[in-house]
């Protein structure tokens, strides 16, 4: 039906004649033509119809936005000052002698071009919104970040394999999917939140390279990041290290960048420790490009009557930092209150201050609601081990370790970035030496840092029968920008320390065979040394194109509360269909769409 894409016809066809189909972007009238803008998703062509042809003119003068049309002509050089640069066929256009309308279009719900368009209207209608330039050049960008991602792993050796989709309801983190079995009443599949056991069980049978673009389901709260169906680049190997699996993926990563978008990322990547990662930015996901750093004071606090300090710095499991802000004394009281907001929004119950007007000046030079609180010695330390200037402000937290790591390390970001402090276009890291497991106060438990899968060191084997809080394991996270990319580990391949991470986690041999018995059972049957690494390929993407939120790259996703306000997912099903199920609902479901 045609000739060319509309984005693909430039001067080099100058006299030729083509055949181009596509939309209707945008239409002008002049006196003696009509001009139409025609778009597919490879660019927009302009395409005149004159008078001179007064049927054909009459025709187009039908023609209105979004028409789906095909139009036969021949490409002609644009009159001399008329041309556009922004376009690749901005030096030529169309002259028409032929054209077919396939259909006619009611007005759209919003423009194609404009940029003010909610996302409830949006997503209501995808199939329009998807025909916006960014929108078509994110997902276009995507297919090509997956290919080449194919193509490297294809050269490395590695075999695309499949994993199934309805399977068996395992603790793995997050709430499973269920889907009921009509031929086993009463009993439920899950739908898979990863493939993370099956590709253990490649790995015994002696796949010892495979990867997978799979599709991965979490029925857990959301956010921009975060969807309850998502696509993952699960790879997994055998007779491979830590090293060795990071050295390959760091290879990965800096082949996508260099071929999509001309970037060269550092090579090696660094690496931090997890309990550096904390120390210092409070998260294991810092973004490099900010340099703020959180300093502990819990030490200088111990002493102090002012107990929102003191309490903390007692306490084993509290923590107490100073946040210096650069120039940050100029902060109004309204900004320092949106800060304060924003940390409520992690748990902080507040967030105290002091401005430094002029150091020299001791106490005097401090501005500050709590610093009559504090004794001169301690101030006199704070500033010097935060090295805080004229003009700074510090920050503070204080609370539990876990409150004060969040809110401190999430403004420690916000705080950057507002203050234009962020240094270069992407900073990548390994954070390696996570622990194994965390102590979980409302479940009276540990829990695994990562899954239950993950191998311990080899050195710290010793420390897991009893002292599992020292523990660290063979994990290793890649962040970019302050997102985790992707997470990988090295896997248990011994049958008996399987069993005791899952006793330490609170699951009984007799449970454990229960839900994990193909895979203890897989585990006598000679296991290879492995580990793997999984990659959010919608949050890679999100960065790579500089979306706001994985949403913008995936084709028809889910808003924050797991609806999809195209189809009207999720819905009612029919009283027969729950009795073929064996299902009875306790009361009809209240489905919103928002």
């Amino acid at each position: 039906m045609r000739t060319h894409y509309c984005g693909h016809i430039n001067e080099t066809h100058a006299g030729q004649q083509v055949e181009v189909c596509g939309w209707v972007y945008h239409r002008r009238e002049h006196p003696n033509a009509i001009f139409i803008d025609l778009r597919d998703r490879e660019g927009v062509v302009q395409v005149v119809f004159n008078t001179e042809r007064q049927a054909l003119h009459e025709q187009a003068n039908r023609l209105r936005p979004e028409y789906v049309i095909r139009v036969r002509g021949t490409v002609v050089p644009r009159p001399e000052g008329s041309e556009n640069p922004k376009l690749a066929s901005g030096k030529i256009e169309i002259t028409a002698d032929q054209l077919e309308i396939f259909s006619a279009a009611e007005t759209p719900p919003f423009q194609i071009d404009d940029r003010e368009i909610s996302e409830e209207l949006r997503l209501k209608y995808r199939y329009i919104d998807l025909r916006r330039k960014e929108m078509r050049e994110r997902l276009m960008a995507r297919s090509k970040i997956i290919r080449r991602i194919r193509d490297f792993l294809d050269r490395e050796g590695f075999l695309e394999m499949e994993t199934p989709m309805l399977t068996k309801a395992t603790p793995e983190g997050a709430r499973d999917y269920l889907v009921p079995s009509r031929t086993h009443s009463g009993a439920f599949f899950a739908l898979p939140q990863s493939p993370q056991l099956f590709k253990q069980l490649l790995m015994m049978s002696g796949f010892d390279r495979y990867y997978q673009v799979v599709r991965c389901f979490r029925d857990e709260d959301l956010r921009a990041d975060r969807q309850p169906e998502f696509t993952q680049l699960d790879i997994e190997t055998s007779f491979m290290d830590e090293d060795q699996i990071m050295q390959l993926n760091e290879r990965l990563i800096r082949d996508l960048f260099k071929t999509i978008l001309d970037v060269e990322l550092p090579d090696p990547f660094p690496r931090m420790t997890h309990a550096e990662a904390i120390r210092r930015f409070g998260s294991d996901k810092p973004d490099l490009r900010a340099p703020l750093e959180l300093v502990d004071v819990a030490d200088l606090m111990q002493a102090v009557e002012f107990k929102v300090f003191a309490g903390p710095a007692n306490d084993p499991k509290g923590r107490v930092v100073a946040l210096r802000a650069p120039g940050g004394s100029s902060l109004s009281r309204k900004q320092i209150d949106d800060y304060t907001k924003f940390v409520a929004i992690y748990g902080a119950r507040g967030l105290a201050y002091i401005k430094v007007v002029d150091k020299d000046k001791g106490r005097a030079g401090l501005q500050s609601p709590i610093e009559k609180f504090l004794p001169d010695e301690v101030l006199t330390e704070l500033l010097a081990r935060t090295a805080a200037d004229d003009g700074d402000l510090i920050f503070f937290g204080a609370d539990r370790a876990s409150v004060v790591n969040e809110a401190m390390g999430a403004l420690r970001a916000r705080l950057s970035a507002d203050l234009g402090l962020l240094e270069g276009d992407w900073k990548p890291l390994w954070v390696v030496d996570f622990p194994m497991f965390e102590w979980d106060d409302k479940e009276k438990r540990w829990t695994s840092l990562h899954h239950p899968f993950t191998s311990p060191k080899e050195e710290h084997l010793s420390l897991l029968q009893d002292d599992p809080a020292r523990c660290n394991s063979r994990a290793y996270d890649m962040v970019l920008n302050g997102v985790e990319l992707g997470g990988g580990s090295m896997r248990i391949y011994r049958q008996e320390v399987q069993k005791t991470v899952l006793r330490h986690l609170g699951i009984s041999d007799e449970e454990a065979e229960q839900k994990f018995g193909f895979l203890l059972t897989a585990l006598q049957y000679g296991c290879p040394p492995h580990g793997g690494i999984a990659f959010g390929i919608d949050r890679l993407v999100m960065l790579m194109t500089g979306a706001h939120s994985i949403r913008d790259v995936m084709t028809f996703p889910k808003t924050q509360t797991a609806a999809c306000l195209l189809t009207e997912a999720p819905s009612a099903v029919s009283d027969a269909q729950l009795k073929e199920l064996g299902i009875a609902l306790r009361k009809k479901p209240e489905i919103t769409s928002g």
